[in-house]
């Protein structure tokens, strides 16, 4: 019953800015962690960014000087902000949560369907 709707994946041009957002939705107690993969065409999936619910932030090497990553408690929604940004980072971006459907449970992952960016000119 839980669900993540991921938006913002689109055509965009090389050394441009591009947001997406991906909000979590339905019956579930809190969520612990949120972030991003992406799966590029003929490459494995790459976690990119996550954040914490507590505030900490984690961003890929690969990434890290041109993407940030935001998270509002209050929307379960996690935001990850992208610049600069190159042909390689044409993917489909895929959201994740940490979420615990009820507090005494363990936390389980969730996922999104994913939102296609490209990058080309």
């Amino acid at each position: 019953q839980v669900h993540l709707v991921e938006s913002g994946g689109r055509l965009v041009q090389p050394g441009g800015s591009l947001g997406l957002s991906c909000a979590a939705s339905g019956n579930f107690s809190s969520i612990v962690r949120m972030g991003w993969y992406r799966q590029a065409p003929g490459a494995e999936c790459e976690l990119i960014a996550t954040a914490t619910s507590g505030g900490t932030t984690d961003i890929a090497n690969s990434v890290q000087d041109r993407f940030t990553i935001s998270m509002y408690n209050a929307q379960n929604t996690v935001f990850l902000h992208m610049h600069s940004l190159k042909p390689e980072d044409t993917a489909v971006y895929i959201c994740y949560a940490d979420i615990h459907p009820m507090s005494w449970l363990s936390s389980s992952i969730y996922w999104g369907q994913g939102t296609r960016v490209t990058v080309s000119s």
